[in-house]
């Protein structure tokens, strides 16, 4: 009997293991280059507050807003200044280019619970990344089933932490063969000689890895460097 369930066991942990090494953008089986769509797309774009709000917006800036819409603008929770940034960007690319910005629906806010809070305890930083992870995977995963609409083509990310859970939510659509928007993680300008945090644990996960120095691609990882764009 123990001998049936360990063979089980074992076959299933197989399976997960193999659907996962499929579904890494690194894996033979996944990284094929994906035909020019110019259709448009639904972008999601996480600003992850003060500087990381300000890069992130900086390079949103150089988007055509008629081919990238709606935008959603994925918040911390208690990030109003973020929210205020990408409403200044929205009414400036209306003013100045007659964009799809003038129609109210053409963008929208998601505010998400913080993984950790600054200066947070390590001993409550599982609870909060917990809690924020279920709100991830609602957005992501569950909402998109009853609106029959999927979360978003292309989702945006460089940083901080929060962005993890947003990533590993994708991944559970990827999993099950559900409808998940390509992930593209861009490193901070700021980040020279050494990758952050985020971009270490990302970097095996997002479709596309960004960095604007190219001291970050010596290890010979994957990953590309564009520049600065910002």
């Amino acid at each position: 009997m123990w001998g049936l369930a360990s063979c089980i066991l074992v076959l299933l942990v197989a399976i997960v293991c193999i659907r996962i090494y499929y579904i890494l953008p690194g894996s033979k089986t996944t990284d094929r280059t994906r035909a020019i769509n110019h259709d448009r797309k639904k972008i999601a774009i996480f600003l992850g507050s003060g500087g990381h709000t300000s890069e992130m917006l900086a390079m949103t800036s150089t988007l055509d807003f008629n081919k990238y819409s709606p935008r959603v603008y994925i918040l911390s929770e208690g990030d109003t200044l973020s929210r205020r940034k990408a409403i200044t960007l929205e009414a400036t690319k209306a003013a100045k280019y007659g964009s799809v910005s003038k129609n109210t629906n053409a963008y929208t806010f998601l505010v998400i619970p913080r993984a950790r809070k600054v200066h947070q305890s390590l001993l409550t930083t599982p609870y909060t990344a917990l809690l924020s992870l279920m709100h991830c995977f609602y957005h992501v995963t569950i909402a998109p089933c009853f609106h029959g609409s999927p979360f978003a083509d292309v989702l945006v990310l460089n940083g901080p932490g929060t962005c993890l859970v947003l990533c590993l939510a994708v991944y559970l659509n990827k999993f099950l063969g559900l409808s998940s928007p390509r992930t593209i993680y861009v490193e901070s300008f700021a980040r020279v000689q050494t990758l952050s945090l985020s971009g270490k644990l990302l970097r095996p996960l997002v479709d596309r890895y960004i960095v604007q120095w190219p001291e970050l691609l010596r290890d010979g990882k994957r990953g590309e460097c564009r520049g600065w764009l910002i």
